[in-house]
């Protein structure tokens, strides 16, 4: 039982600490987690100087292109580049 419960106790740490991630993690970590070959994409979208929402835009788009043969957004720079303007304040 013991073993039981620790495992119950990591999965809830584990929902939790994905629950505090900004919506851009969570998209980036469903990717590195499906698809860990992935990870210097997605690590250059999500540290880029970007606003939250440009950064969502990126790597919302890189994810699409993911299935997409030819897409441009599957290059991380491409992706960054072309997320559209910041936000007003």
């Amino acid at each position: 039982m013991p073993v039981s419960s620790k495992k119950s106790k990591a999965a809830a740490a584990k929902k939790l600490a994905f629950d505090e991630l900004s919506p851009s993690e969570q998209i980036g970590h469903e990717i590195m987690t499906a698809r860990a070959d992935l990870a210097p994409s997605v690590q250059r979208i999500l540290a880029a100087e970007l606003t939250e929402g440009q950064r969502h835009r990126a790597i919302s788009s890189f994810r699409a292109a993911l299935d997409v043969v030819g897409d441009p957004h599957r290059d991380p720079r491409y992706a960054i580049a072309n997320c559209g303007p910041a936000e007003p304040n």
